[in-house]
């Protein structure tokens, strides 16, 4: 298998919520040929489970709401059921990873980038301390792969 799978999601029309879009689409250019998959993605979707049972390494990359602007935050994702069905309208990484295991037999070690964003307003640009978090993001992310 030996495969990644980077996912970058959120709205690239709402500034930071946009950064994992942004994330994604610098990931996708710096690994071109490397052997790593990049999705960009608005949301989650539970068709993205039959995407990681086929890889041994995860990586989803999201702004979040917690912490200073440009702050970024890393964590180990375990595969977690939610309580709710994870074939609803929003999916969470962790349920994602749940349900390849369930549906598919394999669910890749996993990792979680987030990056506190300053604002969610309409706009395609990233705020300064988002944007300036970028080059440590593709770096924690080619370290956690290992290509570099």
């Amino acid at each position: 298998m030996n495969k990644v799978l980077i996912i970058g999601f959120g709205n690239p029309l709402r500034s930071d919520d946009g950064f994992g879009w942004h994330a994604g689409r610098l990931a996708a250019r710096q690994l071109d040929g490397q052997g790593a998959e990049v999705i960009t993605c608005h949301q989650l979707t539970p068709e993205l489970a039959e995407r990681l049972s086929q890889c041994d390494r995860a990586v989803f990359m999201d702004a979040d709401m917690e912490g200073e602007p440009g702050d970024v935050h890393y964590c180990d994702l375990q595969p977690h059921s939610p309580a709710t069905s994870a074939f609803t309208h929003s999916c969470s990484p962790a349920g994602l990873l749940a349900t390849a295991a369930v549906l598919y037999g394999h669910c890749p070690q996993a990792v979680m980038i987030t990056v506190s964003a300053q604002s969610f307003d309409f706009g395609e640009s990233l705020s300064p301390a988002v944007a300036a978090a970028l080059p440590k993001v593709l770096r924690r992310v080619l370290d956690y792969i290992q290509l570099t």
